[in-house]
């Protein structure tokens, strides 16, 4: 797992006033929004005596309330109030945690875990056709037990497709027009790698999906990562139908995974534009149910790669890339995990072997580091050890 990405948090509208404890990096952080309604990231551990913020509650002020003690913490994360030590006495340097940044898109809060300046953080994966009126979006949120890399490395995958996803081929029976040679480099960028190809396909069965294509034929289809953890993949029926998906993937520890998937289609919908007074809410309920429809469609091929995967072994990638046998179409797999290994040489790598030592030992609580640490040293947390960075020779 890496510090310094963005990471989804919880979706937007499942977010009020009320603390929430959400679990990322092996790490808890209470999550609320402010007093003029801005969402706000902290760390969940209380500096005085280790008690979850999370348990507590929003103030008018738009601090969190410790349940243990009334201390309260502002979004920035500096302790405000102190109760025990009255009104007019000042909190100490110290009292304090750490506040991420918090960015607000797609219908998803993403909190920036990492200490990176603003102007040198990477970014959090572009949707150019988001809000426009030619594409209409779905979001859904599931949970899958096993390591996100692994997860990210299923949808880089193109060669699965045939097997565990009926719909998308012919399941081995025609090798003649599966052949996974091609792969043409799409949305390369400075934080990951990018392919679509092209194959064979049988006509769709579904009657939701026959809207996209009617007869089977050729289609384009391939995937590609911004960081460890954002991915998109675009599905291109034909030259005017499309779905475009994007992952937006949430490690809570090394066994479990939070998945934010945002589906974008431009087709089967009502645009805004088209929907006047009469007939608006038959048009609104339409888009809904076919809203519905294909979140239902997304999490049904979602449940065939989670067979699969809950079995696959081990758990975590190998150390060694001689402990897999891979092919060409596994090629965008492996310049995956050169970039984990460019993040590591950077000094981005949690130590999660000391992070368990710490933990089985039940008397250490860390912190991932906020950009804040880079300003002040006055802090009660350490934050998590990290594998030393590498110098990458030229």
């Amino acid at each position: 797992m890496y510090i310094n990405f963005w990471y989804p948090v919880v979706r937007s509208e499942d977010l009020g006033k009320t603390p929430q404890k959400v679990r990322l990096l092996g790490h808890d952080f209470v999550v609320f929004r402010d007093e003029h309604g801005q969402p706000a990231v902290l760390s969940d551990t209380c500096v005085h005596r280790g008690a979850s913020l999370s348990g507590g509650k929003c103030k008018d002020d738009g601090t969190v309330q410790c349940p243990y003690h009334g201390w309260r913490f502002n979004r920035d994360g500096i302790c405000t109030r102190i109760p025990s030590i009255g009104k007019t006495t000042k909190p100490p340097p110290r009292a304090r945690v750490d506040a991420y940044p918090v960015e607000e898109q797609y219908g998803i809060v993403f909190a920036f875990l990492g200490d990176l300046p603003a102007d040198q953080r990477p970014p959090i994966m572009p949707i150019p056709e988001h809000g426009t009126d030619t594409w209409r979006a779905t979001l859904v949120t599931f949970d899958i037990d096993y390591h996100y890399e692994r997860s990210i490395e299923n949808g880089l995958d193109p060669a699965h497709n045939e097997y565990v996803h009926p719909t998308h081929g012919y399941q081995g029976e025609r090798e003649d027009t599966y052949l996974m040679t091609e792969l043409r480099p799409h949305q390369e960028n400075p934080w990951g790698h990018g392919f679509l190809s092209t194959f064979d396909a049988p006509p769709l069965k579904n009657p939701i999906m026959r809207l996209f294509k009617k007869k089977g034929g050729k289609m384009e289809a391939g995937s590609g990562t911004y960081g460890p953890n954002h991915m998109w993949t675009y599905i291109r029926f034909t030259a005017k139908t499309a779905m475009h998906q994007y992952m937006f993937e949430a490690p809570i520890d090394i066994n479990k995974t939070r998945v934010f998937l945002l589906n974008q289609r431009n087709i089967g919908f009502f645009k805004q534009s088209k929907m006047g007074v009469l007939g608006g809410w038959l048009k609104r309920r339409i888009n809904a149910w076919l809203d519905t429809k294909i979140n239902e469609r997304n999490m049904f091929i979602a449940s065939q790669d989670i067979k699969v995967m809950n079995h696959v072994m081990p758990r975590l990638t190998p150390p060694s890339r001689a402990k897999e046998l891979m092919m060409p179409a596994d090629k965008v797999i492996l310049q995956y995990r050169d970039k984990l290994d460019e993040f590591e040489a950077r000094g981005w790598r949690i130590d999660m072997a000391a992070v368990q030592a710490a933990r089985e030992r039940a008397d250490i609580i860390f912190a991932i580091p906020s950009p804040a640490r880079r300003e002040s040293q006055a802090w009660v947390l350490d934050e998590v050890p990290r594998l030393p960075a590498k110098t990458v020779s030229a």
